[in-house]
């Protein structure tokens, strides 16, 4: 009897699973037919039914040029990522590893940024950006992205660096190892899982940020953000486009998220079970 009951137990709860998961994915499903329709088709009602026409991929990519806000879009995500965990590191090695009073507080205050309301600091990073030069650039929007982001990298770097034994810190040091071989040779390696489900993270927020990147940005360090905010136009919102534009955006990060799935899971349960 408590074998049918588990077994029953478990079958509703892959049902209700497998609900959840297609209504967060429903409206990725719902993009991803709209654009194989026209556009009187995709502004007339909802269907799934899609036309089955292609025009709109070929637009995307002939008309508006695909290929070089995916560029922009890649170099920031890539490039905000190793420059967050550059800094990310050894702030979390010395927080984890060497605490002082204020630690705590520290990593409050850092996480507080996040609380606040971008558009309350933009004229400010605007003007900044302005007088810098690094309006419409590659390297301002980068900086933007590591700066943004670089508190959840240390958060969850230092939860990850407070799983591992001290001891093993204090045994390399007694060999003769010095602050760097220490982060680089010992700490480093034992905490991959952590750092790697970190980066993808990291990758996948920089990927979708949107507000800095309209914002600072107009042609030349558009990524692929801006580049679906460009079907909304005075002209009109080209429903049919932007679904197109929008599957090719979100297209690799979810074969990046499919093929790593195993280490971004392995990660982010590191030290769960002793």
């Amino acid at each position: 009897m408590a074998r049918k009951s588990t077994t029953q137990s478990k079958i509703a709860w892959t049902i209700l699973a497998w609900v959840v998961a297609l209504v967060i994915f429903f409206p990725i499903l719902y993009a991803v037919i709209t654009s194989f329709k026209t556009e009187p088709e995709a502004i007339d009602g909802f269907s799934l039914i899609p036309s089955g026409t292609f025009e709109n991929y070929i637009t995307v990519q002939t008309q508006r040029d695909y290929f070089k806000p995916f560029m922009n879009s890649v170099v920031l995500s890539v490039g905000s990522t190793i420059l967050a965990l550059i800094f990310a590191i050894p702030a979390a090695w010395a927080m984890a590893f060497a605490p002082g009073k204020r630690t705590k507080d520290i990593l409050m205050w850092m996480l507080s940024t996040k609380m606040m309301p971008a558009v309350a600091v933009l004229l400010p990073i605007y003007i900044l950006f302005r007088n810098f030069g690094l309006l419409d650039t590659r390297t301002g929007l980068t900086i933007m992205l590591t700066l943004i982001n670089l508190p959840i990298v240390v958060w969850m770097l230092y939860t990850y660096f407070r799983e591992i034994p001290g001891e093993i810190l204090e045994a390399a040091r007694m060999d003769g190892a010095n602050l760097w071989k220490e982060i680089v040779y010992v700490l480093t390696p034992m905490a991959v899982p952590g750092i790697a489900s970190t980066l993808l993270l990291n990758i996948i927020l920089a990927w979708n940020e949107a507000f800095w990147t309209i914002q600072l940005s107009t042609t030349n360090a558009a990524p692929l953000t801006a580049f679906i905010a460009s079907f909304s136009s005075p002209q009109g919102l080209f429903w049919a486009k932007l679904s197109a534009a929008s599957t090719m955006a979100i297209a690799p990060i979810l074969i990046l998220g499919w093929f790593s799935q195993k280490q971004l899971v392995r990660g982010l349960t590191f030290g769960a079970v002793k």
